[in-house]
């Protein structure tokens, strides 16, 4: 993630299914927003299976006939006559997704080429971003739906992120799908005077774009790389463009900066995550760092303070610490005092715990986490349970840190957060060990 305009280039050495892969993860809006524009807005089932049609084909050819010089402007090519075809022909029907899924388990690599990719501001993909968040479809509706089409997530992913099941995704997407085609939404940049209705919804989604990034709901990796250097990417889009250039904007491409900036050094060479006073600063991304300050600034130019203001202002304050011994933590306190107040959640409140832990001792962090409001929906994470036997451990309290320790890796997903959950056991077994 070294450019932040740029479409990052494919792993090298990738053959002809990590290439569709890529292309799906980095190019899905800008395609879709192509062929939106050919087959209109209420054809966007149309748009979708076309897309899958087109990446299916690259496989199937390139692995036989090797890849061509330009794989992308190949699968937009090849998409754009399938799409006049089917406009012709009629709509075609068969979903696609589970046949490229299993040509790519099978297909086998090849030599790469050179990548060929374009700085130019994508506006196909910044009017389908602003259509998924029509105020006539419903908030998390938006959302899923802009996972869908424009940052490529299947329905399993978005399930994940949503808590839901795939079935249940399946269906929300047909319902707005049908409620795009039966209400007449155009594909064009909103007014002025629309923006509000919609830049909201547009921020969310790159929001949890780049959280499904930064923490992979399910899996063996902590860390997705890919979906936050999307999510970097579009929102640079959004903000380069007169529609998008708005503080609350800025603030959230400087957070995601100035949380990205931090990757290099949160997993060990061995994929181990490690604790912020455990990571080497010196791996941290200077750029990216300069960079988000330098969007922080200038979210600062309007008079709103938005939950992304104040998220990475406690970013920033993580970012520009000499040392972990140095993080000014009653700032990082009061920023959680206000975001509580601004935009309350359970995870919050318990990130608030934590940096109160720094400011006023484990103690008064275990109250906090004793009156968490919503507890009930933080049941099923293992999130609570772990800050809970931290707090333990640190006023020496052995026996209750070994058991919420114990409970959180019952409910820990990710491999990288199990086996941190196991070496913290063990650490808990070292200072009982230390003290008898």
């Amino acid at each position: 993630m070294n450019d932040e305009t740029a479409i990052p280039p494919p792993p090298r050495g990738a053959g002809p299914a990590r290439l569709v892969e890529h292309f799906f993860r980095h190019e899905t809006g800008r395609l879709h927003g192509a062929l939106v524009r050919l087959v209109g807005i209420h054809n966007l089932a149309l748009a979708e299976d076309v897309a899958q049609e087109a990446m299916l084909r690259a496989m199937r050819a390139w692995s036989m006939g090797g890849i061509p010089a330009n794989p992308s402007a190949w699968i937009t090519r090849v998409a754009i006559n399938l799409a006049r075809d089917a406009m012709r022909h009629g709509r075609m029907a068969t979903a696609k997704e589970p046949a490229i899924v299993t040509h790519q388990e099978v297909t086998r690599a090849t030599p790469a080429v050179a990548w060929e990719h374009t700085h130019e501001i994508r506006d196909d993909a910044l009017r389908l971003m602003f259509v998924c968040c029509h105020p006539a479809i419903a908030p998390d509706a938006q959302i899923v739906l802009a996972l869908k089409i424009l940052c490529g997530f299947s329905t399993g992913e978005i399930a994940r992120a949503f808590f839901g099941s795939e079935a249940a995704i399946e269906k929300q997407l047909t319902r707005t799908k049908q409620r795009i085609a039966d209400s007449g939404i155009a594909f064009e940049l909103p007014p002025a005077v629309e923006l509000e209705q919609r830049i909201d919804g547009v921020l969310a989604t790159l929001y949890l774009l780049f959280n499904e990034g930064h923490t992979a709901s399910s899996g063996d990796r902590l860390l997705r790389a890919d979906l936050c250097a999307e999510a970097i990417r579009l929102a640079q889009q959004l903000v380069a463009h007169p529609v998008g250039d708005l503080p609350r904007a800025h603030a959230l491409l400087a957070l995601m900066l100035l949380t990205a900036a931090r990757f290099p050094a949160r997993v060990s060479e061995d994929g181990a995550l490690l604790r912020l006073e455990e990571q080497n600063r010196a791996l941290w991304n200077r750029t990216f760092i300069d960079r988000g300050l330098d969007h922080l600034a200038r979210s600062a130019e309007g008079a709103a303070l938005s939950e992304y203001h104040l998220q990475a202002g406690i970013a920033a304050l993580h970012a520009t610490a000499r040392d972990a011994a140095s993080t000014d933590w009653t700032s990082i306190l009061r920023h959680y005092d206000a975001l509580c107040e601004l935009r309350p959640s359970p995870v919050v409140h318990l990130n608030r715990a934590v940096a109160l832990a720094y400011v006023h001792g484990p103690r008064a962090a275990l109250d906090a986490l004793a009156a968490l409001p919503q507890r009930d929906k933080l049941e099923s994470s293992h999130l609570l349970p772990a800050v809970t036997a931290e707090m333990h451990l640190r006023l020496g309290d052995y026996d209750a840190a070994e058991r919420f320790f114990r409970l959180a890796l019952d409910r820990a997903k990710i491999e990288p957060e199990r086996d941190h959950l196991t070496r913290s056991l063990e650490r808990v077994t070292r200072v009982r060990i230390g003290t008898s």
